[in-house]
């Protein structure tokens, strides 16, 4: 019999290692057994199982392999990046279990062609004792069952006088002579005890042979009658049982005897005795129920009160229906008992109620117009309906763009809230970073991300308690809201305002400290209004001067750390990066890199594939050993292609590409209204230029456009 994932040998004492002559995924799903019991003490390497002490002699040996069926050892999810190896060790798992089942199948007891279990001379061990006629049965039951202890002695005994028995089988002629001779042997023997008795009574066959030489025998006259067609001896003999019987019941028929008057007159009621013995089966059922005769006779005078009331009974019989109706609502009844000093409560407003009946028109118009939930409603709107929110605890107004705060939700003039982003994050309500609720007026918030201020296309802004970004946030992207309280202004005349102000409708200039700008007239075409020198007053004054606003792009570095494991895969060791079998890197010129790996498999760099075991030699350039499980790589600019090796064992490394990275930052360089210079190679080099007014501070939205404030 040939098996896929298993093999069994036979230990010698002495040989620690055994061959595995099957494939696997990881050493932890090969398995080992010694005379059925589970053994660990084992290493693997490759293709090779090796004990720790040597299994015994004659020890049974099964290794096999019992590779997961519980979970998935590869999980593929969108986005990710399909491997040759991913795809192999998903397709290995599928193909193992079903080599494993195989095998399983292949060692159970099945049926054959002939439609018979076959166990294949195995011994078929823990069998229960039959309960059926056709169960199978085990040593135990059979010598417990059909050998006494006399047997299992006399087995015993036969086996100690082997020796004896195997003299009689010497002497197998004398034997047969003898067993040529059982008919004649076997009458002898069959009539042993007669001749026996013939021989110890020798005198009275003597007797006999007298007897017959008289003139007239007994002997003969009892040979006459048994010679008659219908011999009394005959009779007698025939019958010899019942004569037996009569003989040791002499007593009885002598007592019957005795009773024949008795006995006629049972004859004479034979007929009664028949029907009692054709009402049997009624008779035994009322023997039965000889305790509930019993029981209904101790109460009698029961009976007798319920036929006095017979009457009522049957009116009650008559009601079933409505008593069972009664009975179906028991639930109801017994909590409208439980409540009937509250039912009596509202018994005593009925005319409360129907107050409240008369104007329920009225009532339900309420209910439709103001409403408490703590979700909006969705049906019977109309424009002024009303709806406390008491999630927020904020009444709300409905209205052309759904139901809007009917007061201001921003205590104040205005509010903040801080959100800090988790990865593709769209949605931001509830607590903010500092615990504070989000709550805000529709159309009346600025949004900010990273500093960036949002265009209101960017995100939705309508409920008043939730912003909905347009594009998911990265994650730690910081998301700043400013709420602005709305308020009205109550018109009132300016000739009202008679104490404590003036009415700057009548003044021809407003003063600074009035709020205004203290200027009887505008300036000239070109200026604008500045702060004067005295920093006292307003002044117009010529606009600043144009602003050089040169642009850089350049690639910001940063550090990544990768975890190198290693695993043994079909027999040998592959270095597995960040769980990924042999990643081909894409290793990105001036950013820093650390590995992390397992001492026994010192992780280098070379430009030739399989470094030193290729002929080639280490790679050092920005390479730092920082100890003897970690190495750091800072890559420097046009690295060549790069591989990565064990130094102590060859076939384990990848390739490590090292691409020029996109661009990820920008810098801006201003004359500074005009008090620094930008010389003519700076100028040069910019990626872009802007001539414009000075103030304006630009910077990169998370989209990668340029945006600019002032």
């Amino acid at each position: 019999m040939s098996y896929l994932a298993q093999v069994t040998y036979t230990g010698n004492g002495s040989t620690t290692g055994y061959a595995l002559p099957f494939s696997y995924i990881a050493s932890s799903h090969v398995k080992a057994f010694i005379n059925n019991v589970s053994n660990t003490a084992f290493t693997i390497s490759g293709s090779t199982l090796t004990f720790t002490s040597a299994p015994a002699n004659s020890a049974v040996i099964r290794l096999e392999r019992q590779t997961p069926t519980d979970a998935r050892l590869v999980d593929f999810t969108d986005g990710s990046v399909l491997t040759e190896a991913d795809l192999d060790q998903s397709a290995d798992q599928n193909f193992f279990i079903a080599q494993e089942t195989s095998d399983s199948n292949q060692s159970a007891m099945t049926i054959g062609t002939d439609d018979k279990f076959d166990a294949q001379s195995k011994v078929i061990k823990n069998v229960a004792n039959p309960t059926n006629n056709n169960d199978a049965v085990n040593k135990t039951y059979l010598e417990n069952t059909w050998l006494s202890t006399a047997n299992k002695t006399a087995l015993t005994t036969v086996a100690s006088n082997i020796s004896s028995i195997n003299t009689v089988n010497s002497n197998a002629s004398n034997i047969n002579s003898v067993n040529s001779n059982a008919s004649n042997i076997n009458t002898v023997a069959g009539s042993i005890a007669n001749v026996n008795t013939v021989a110890g009574d020798i005198a009275k066959v003597i007797a006999v042979a007298n007897d017959l030489a008289e003139a007239v025998s007994e002997v003969e006259t009892v040979a006459d009658d048994l010679n008659e067609s219908t011999s009394e001896i005959h009779t007698v003999g025939t019958n010899i049982a019942n004569v037996n019987i009569v003989g040791l019941a002499i007593a009885n028929v002598n007592t019957v005897a005795g009773l024949s008057s008795a006995i006629g007159t049972v004859n004479g009621n034979a007929s009664n005795i028949n029907t009692v013995a054709g009402n049997n089966s009624n008779i035994n059922t009322v023997a039965g129920a000889n305790s509930n005769i019993t029981a209904v006779a101790g109460i009698a005078s029961d009976i007798s009160a319920v036929e006095n009331i017979k009457a009522n009974v049957t009116t009650v019989a008559g009601m079933s229906s409505a008593i069972n109706t009664v009975n179906g609502n028991s639930t109801n009844i017994n909590a409208v008992g439980g409540a009937i000093a509250n039912i009596n409560t509202v018994a005593g407003a009925n005319s409360n109620i129907s107050t409240v009946v008369t104007n329920l028109a009225s009532i339900n118009n309420f209910a439709n117009i103001y409403r408490i939930s703590s979700s909006a409603p969705t049906s019977s709107l109309n424009t002024g309906d009303l709806w406390w929110d008491s999630t927020n605890n904020i009444l709300k107004v409905y209205g052309a763009s759904g139901f809007q705060s009917a007061g201001s939700s921003i205590n104040g003039t205005s509010a903040r809230f801080k959100y800090v982003a988790t990865n593709n994050q769209t949605t931001f309500s509830g607590s903010d970073a500092s615990s504070n609720t989000l709550a805000y007026d529709p159309l009346y918030l600025d949004v900010y991300l990273n500093g960036v201020h949002l265009d209101p296309t960017d995100f939705t802004a309508t409920t008043g308690s939730s912003i909905v970004l347009a594009t998911g946030a990265s994650t730690g992207d910081i998301l700043y809201i400013v709420g602005f309280g709305t308020f009205n202004i109550s018109t009132v005349a300016g000739s009202a305002i008679t104490t404590g102000t003036i009415n700057s409708a009548r003044l021809p200039t407003v003063p600074t400290s009035k709020g205004g700008t203290g200027l009887t007239a505008i300036g000239t075409a070109g200026q604008a209004l500045k702060v004067n020198a005295s920093a006292n007053g307003l002044e117009y004054g010529s606009t600043s001067s144009a602003e050089v606003y040169g642009f850089e792009k350049y690639y910001n570095p940063s550090t990544l750390v990768k975890t190198v494991t290693v695993v043994s895969v079909g027999g040998a060791n592959k270095y597995f990066i960040d769980g990924v079998q042999q990643d081909a890197l894409d290793l990105y010129e001036g950013n820093t890199y650390v590995f992390n790996y397992p001492s026994a498999h010192p992780f280098k760099f070379s430009t030739t594939s399989n470094g030193t075991h290729a002929s080639g030699s280490e790679y050092t350039t920005g390479v730092t050993h920082n100890s003897s499980t970690q190495v750091t790589i800072v890559v420097a600019t046009n690295a060549p292609t790069l591989y990565y090796y064990c130094s102590s064992h060859s076939g384990m490394g990848g390739t490590a590409n090292t691409p020029t990275p996109a661009l990820n930052n920008m810098r801006v360089i201003t004359t500074n209204q005009g008090q620094d210079n930008i010389t003519e190679s700076q100028y040069a080099n910019f990626d872009d230029v802007l001539f414009s007014a000075s103030g304006f501070v630009f910077s990169i939205n998370t989209n990668g456009n340029l945006i600019s404030t002032i």
